[in-house]
C-alpha cells in the first residue's frame, strides 16, 4: 500500500494556494505539484477547480527548461 502524502487529509492553508498558484505559473506538471505540495495529483485537481485555476499549459518552456 502506497503512503500516504505528508498534508493528506490537511486543511488548504493560504500559503498552500499560493503555492499553488506559483507552480501553475511556473507550468509544473501535476504530479510534481502533489510532491511539492505534499498531496496527491488529485487534490491538486480538485483544490484548483474549487479555486477556478486552470491547470493548462500556458504558452511557455515546459517545466524544467527554463534558461537561466
Amino acid at each position: 500500500m502506497a503512503k500516504k502524502p505528508p498534508n493528506s487529509g490537511k486543511q488548504w492553508t493560504g500559503q498552500d494556494i499560493k503555492q499553488l498558484k506559483q507552480l501553475v505559473k511556473e507550468n509544473t506538471p501535476t504530479r510534481i505539484m502533489g510532491l511539492k505540495l505534499g498531496r496527491t495529483e488529485d487534490s491538486v485537481r480538485a483544490k484548483a477547480s474549487q479555486e477556478n485555476i486552470s491547470l493548462k499549459p500556458v504558452n511557455q518552456s515546459p517545466y524544467g527548461t527554463k534558461k537561466k
